[in-house]
């Protein structure tokens, strides 16, 4: 996956001097405060169609107390 962004920090961090820098990848997070009995494929929907572009993007779906899923 192409991240333009952790490429530049990762240049200027070794630009710097700080060595050892193997690998350096930017995101962000969205956090949604949901019903506790929010269908785990209604979030992924959210995700597909509004909160991540696919196309460049991963998103990973964590809920407190259970196994990390999402794609």
């Amino acid at each position: 996956m192409l991240d333009p962004q952790g490429r530049a920090v990762h240049h200027a961090l070794d630009g710097l001097g700080f060595a050892g820098v193997s690998d350096v990848r930017v995101g962000r997070l969205i956090e949604l405060e949901v019903a506790d009995d929010t269908d785990p494929a209604t979030l992924t929907e959210m995700c597909e169609k509004l909160l991540a572009n696919t196309v460049i993007e991963n998103f990973t779906i964590e809920t407190p107390g259970s196994a990390e899923g999402g794609r």
